[in-house]
């Protein structure tokens, strides 16, 4: 899908720089591939002490004893 953006030229050189890639689409496409895996560990990371542990669960029941 091609777009236009007015991408903050600062942040995309030092973003390119520390990055090192050949590209301005290919910095961009990793800057956007990292946002959504760290929202994504974000949101993993709010479940911790909300989820009740079952030391008694066996996966093994639910898949079948092999």
């Amino acid at each position: 899908m091609a777009t236009n953006l007015g991408i903050d030229d600062r942040l995309l050189k030092e973003a390119h720089k520390v990055g090192g890639y050949k590209t301005k689409k290919a910095t961009v496409t990793q800057a956007l591939q990292e946002f959504i895996q760290r929202r994504k560990q974000m949101r993993i990371i709010e479940l911790f002490g909300k989820i009740d542990f079952d030391p008694d669960w066996d996966p093994r029941k639910i898949r079948g004893k092999r």
